[in-house]
């Protein structure tokens, strides 16, 4: 007798073979714009010869809202994380963004039909109502934690507005890891478009209690467990690979810079994007 299949293709994704995709959502699957995107960026994929897998989809609710919390390695990440809603029913996922980008034109026009939330530095309590708001609506909303793409690889510092968001919302904190996005397209390192490996994995909802310090903590403890799991995967399904490339982890032997290093370096970006719009700002006044 033959082995039973693992793995099925779904539209053009891998998933588990006992996968069960639900109806389709009744509201979200029938706006135009923000589908019709996803179907394009599917069919990128595809083109690419991407090898996506998406494990634990079954952990997004088919109706009502939730958050979904991801890490952040490359610039794939936030379509990759919209692929988990998609299998349940071609659900959307509305990203929080920072603001700057809403400000260009028609790009931010776009952004606001998507529904998607802007996110004001100097004023962050307004994203955090409008991201509320969006889950009582029963809209998904995804957040990157770090903030910003991790160059070591590796989980950085959280911060807390996911934990926060879900206490008030009452809704699910859905953990999200990605792995092999950042060969494609990171920071740094040159961009390989093509037949890259991706695993994409969603966990069980993670327990909030409305102390956002300690639920940070187990947002991130959960997803460092499946950050582990998906990089033995990977390097199983798609390894093996020379310990010195620079995609891999400090930790793991590879070349990316450490945690240590990665924070410097975005801070050292910081302060010159500081002293940049500060410069423009005088500029203007003189």
């Amino acid at each position: 007798m033959g082995t039973a299949p693992q793995w099925k293709t779904l539209r053009g994704l891998t998933v588990p073979a006992d996968y069960r995709a639900p109806a389709k959502h009744p509201v979200e699957s029938k706006e135009r714009l923000y589908p019709f995107t996803v179907r394009m960026f599917n069919r990128l994929l595809r083109l690419q010869r991407m090898r996506v897998r998406v494990v634990g989809a079954e952990h997004i609710p088919e109706r009502g809202g939730a958050i979904i919390a991801a890490n952040h390695t490359g610039y794939y990440d936030f379509m990759l994380t919209g692929a988990g809603p998609l299998l349940q029913g071609g659900r959307l996922l509305r990203y929080m963004a920072k603001k700057g980008v809403f400000d260009i034109p028609v790009l931010g026009t776009l952004l606001r039909t998507m529904k998607h939330v802007p996110v004001d530095r100097d004023n962050g309590g307004s994203a955090v109502d409008a991201a509320v708001r969006g889950l009582r609506d029963g809209n998904l909303v995804g957040i990157f934690p770090e903030g910003t793409i991790s160059r070591s690889f590796e989980l950085a510092d959280f911060k807390t507005g996911a934990a926060r968001i879900a206490a008030q919302a009452g809704a699910p904190l859905i953990p999200c890891v990605i792995w092999g996005s950042h060969r494609i397209w990171t920071k740094d390192l040159p961009k390989k478009f093509r037949g890259v490996g991706v695993i994409v994995r969603y966990g069980a909802p993670v327990e909030v209690t409305g102390d956002a310090e300690a639920d940070t903590a187990r947002l991130k403890q959960a997803m460092q467990r499946m950050l582990e799991q998906s990089r033995a995967e990977y390097d199983a399904e798609f390894g093996p690979f020379a310990p010195g490339d620079k995609w891999v982890p400090a930790s793991l032997g590879g070349g990316a810079p450490t945690l240590e290093q990665a924070a410097e370096m975005y801070e050292r970006e910081r302060a010159e994007r500081k002293a940049k719009k500060a410069a423009k700002q005088a500029k203007k006044g003189t």
